[in-house]
């Protein structure tokens, strides 16, 4: 059986829903997820906007070294989802579905954290995408 190249990742895209949930193991995991982005010496690309568990792992990516890249509607900015700009640069685009376009040109793979709908409907997007090797 002949071995597979092992891919190196660069760049690694976050998806999650704009709260933390109930649960305080998920606001730790995110925290830790963003730690480990940075000890690797990833770039975060995440949905961009300054709440929910996305916040969290692009904080701590930010604060340890990672180039941090937020992609964000133009419909979520005036919602108060607009990212800090100390955590790394704002990509606004003109909606949902440029923004996974995006995502996809910036990222070599993706981590999925839980979510709400908008999380569900990029995960079901993203398989299909790969499924038909669109990425």
């Amino acid at each position: 059986m002949a071995a597979t190249p092992n891919r190196q990742f660069k760049n690694i895209c976050v998806l999650s829903g704009f709260t933390n949930g109930k649960h305080k193991e998920f606001v730790e995991a995110a925290i830790d997820l963003g730690r480990s982005i940075a000890a690797r010496k990833l770039h975060l690309v995440y949905g961009g906007g300054n709440r929910g568990l996305s916040k969290m792992v692009s904080e701590a990516a930010f604060i340890r070294g990672s180039q941090v890249l937020g992609i964000i509607p133009r419909v979520l900015k005036p919602l108060g989802n607009s990212s800090d700009s100390s955590t790394g640069e704002e990509l606004v685009v003109s909606g949902m579905e440029e923004r996974i376009t995006e995502m996809l040109n910036h990222a070599d793979a993706f981590i999925f954290l839980p979510g709400d709908l908008a999380t569900l409907e990029a995960l079901i997007t993203l398989a299909s995408w790969a499924h038909l090797h669109i990425h």
